[in-house]
Formats: structure tokens, sequence, C-alpha cells
């Protein structure tokens, strides 16, 4: 069966720091919310990890940036790793960076043979500065290129297999993209490398009308929840989290929808 965890988010600190009853197994943390500080974010990072693994999830690596390596970056990411010890370390296979101005979004690229050799250069040089192996998670994206000779799933797949990094895949994510370029999410899934998935991430999004939007502010979807469910023989095993960071309810509602997914493949013929 596969290990449930969280995403550890400050409005819960006082419930944990309580030393509250937890049904799920672990936590992940936002790598740049504990890279920065000796505070109180990083010393209840430390009381949580004395009681639970604990993955690191990054936002701003940068990957396909403008600017790489950031070498102050990715040295307090190796201080952070470090000094937690977590499970795994992650972050988006997308840019947030050009010329020295960072966004907040994650943005996407064309899928070409030449963005995939630059993915796969980057991929290797981070995994040999950090001495160990990353996962690069797919993102939701609002817009296609031309340009792109292949699929994301051929993308992320051949990245994969190349670079030797595991995949973070979010399903949630699949599914709001193949809706918004038109593609089967199910054959997305059936496509994949399953044996370098390393982590699966769900989250709620909201549907605009026009596009799906990924928000995480709500319950996961029940057309994320049927691919889930559908793959179930190929994720048991494999680390899952939920992540809610929007309208974020209190922690029991939230490990709550956590454990669905533990239900789910409980409740699935092996």
């Amino acid at each position: 069966m596969s290990s449930i965890g969280v995403g550890l988010r400050k409005e819960h600190y006082p419930y944990l720091r309580k030393g509250e009853p937890v049904r799920i197994s672990w936590f992940e943390a936002i790598t740049e919310n504990y890279m920065d500080t000796q505070g109180r974010p990083l010393e209840t990072l430390e009381f949580i990890r004395k009681n639970f693994p604990v993955a690191l999830h990054g936002v701003s690596l940068s990957i396909l940036g403008g600017t790489f390596p950031d070498k102050k970056y990715i040295q307090r990411w190796k201080e952070l790793i470090q000094r937690i010890d977590p499970f795994l370390v992650s972050d988006h296979l997308c840019w947030t960076e050009q010329s020295g101005n960072y966004l907040h979004d994650l943005l996407p690229f064309p899928f070409t043979e030449e963005f995939l050799k630059f993915a796969i250069e980057r991929v290797m040089q981070v995994q040999e500065i950090l001495g160990r192996k990353i996962l690069l998670e797919n993102v939701s994206t609002y817009l296609s290129f031309p340009q792109s000779e292949m699929t994301e799933w051929e993308f992320i797949s051949e990245l994969s297999k190349k670079s030797g990094c595991g995949i973070l895949l979010d399903i949630n994510n699949i599914y709001v993209n193949s809706i918004n370029h038109g593609f089967s999410a199910f054959t997305y899934l059936d496509s994949i490398p399953w044996e370098n998935v390393g982590q699966i991430h769900l989250a709620g999004h909201t549907d605009t009308g026009e596009f799906l939007f990924d928000t995480h502010s709500r319950p996961v979807a029940k057309e994320v929840w049927d691919l889930f469910s559908s793959f179930a023989d190929k994720i048991r095993g494999i680390p899952i989290l939920l992540e809610w960071d929007e309208d974020i309810p209190n922690f029991l509602e939230m490990e709550e929808e956590a454990l669905k997914a533990k239900s789910i493949l409980g409740s699935v013929p092996k």
C-alpha cells in the first residue's frame, strides 16, 4: 500500500505543534519556505521531522530558466537537504526566471528535441551538485507551442530515462492539461514509464467555464479520482501527496481528503 502525505502548511502549525493525533504518514514541505529562515517555520519543520518522514518540494529551481545554475539558491537548497534529511526532493519541469527576473508562475516550454537535450543536461548538472536524484513534476499549463515535436508525456518520459531523474506525477495537472489542450489523460498515464515515478500529487482545480485552473483550493475532482482509480495497480507502493494551497481547511478535513486515496487503493482489486 502507498504511504499518504499532506503538504505542511503554516495554518496547521498550531494543531501539529500540540502533538494531536495524525493519521497520514508523512509531510511535504515547500523548500523555499524554509531555506532562508532560522525562525519558527524552520523550527516547526524540524519538530515535524523528528516524528515523520519529510519530502522537500521546490517551486523556484527554474531548471529551464535563463540564469542557471543559481549557485546561491542551490547551496541553500543543499544545506536544507543536509539539515532535514528528506526521503525525496523535487521541483517542477518548467522555468520561472529570465534575466534575473523571477515570476511566481510555473511557465511552460515547447516539447522539442532541442529542449529535451537542454533539460537532460541541466537535470544531470543539478543531480551532480546535490549528489542525489531529484524528481521533476509535470506542471499545469494554459497555452501550447506550435513548435512542439512530441507530446508532454513523451518529453517527460525521455527526460527521466536519459537523465536518471524521477517523475513526480501530478494527476490533477494531467487532467487539467487534458481538458485545456484536448488530449487523453488516460493515454498520458498509460504511456509513461511507471518504474520512474517516485511520487504522486493530487489536488483540486477550478472550472472557469472556459478552461480548468489549477487552484489547489478545493477537494480533488471526481474525474481525477477516477483516473487515480483506473491506474491503482501502478500507483500502489508510490508515495501519494495531497496539495491544498488556497482556502485551506482545518488539518482534519485536509487529512480526510488525503486518506481517500488509501481507501480507493484498498477497494480496487489488485
